[in-house]
């Protein structure tokens, strides 16, 4: 049997770093919405919101590709 062809390394990373970002930006304005941390700027978390959110991007990024892949690594497909 053969093995599938993995995905080009450059799709991974480039994948992993939209995800890393945009997940980032994306969860972090989730928490400071339901908080209250919303500013002209973005958002400042500081405490324990900033641990909420800290704690829901390490598991997206660690839960996700068990599921089927992030959202980057899909559109890239480099799962």
């Amino acid at each position: 049997m053969t093995e599938p062809a993995r995905p080009a390394t450059w799709r991974r990373v480039v994948a992993f770093i939209l995800d890393l970002v945009f997940s980032f930006f994306i969860i972090g304005y989730a928490v400071a919405a339901i908080t209250g941390d919303t500013t002209e700027e973005g958002f400042s978390l500081t405490g324990f919101p900033a641990i909420v959110m800290f704690a829901l991007w390490i598991l997206y990024m660690a839960g996700m590709p068990r599921l089927g892949g992030r959202l980057f690594q899909r559109l890239l497909k480099a799962v």
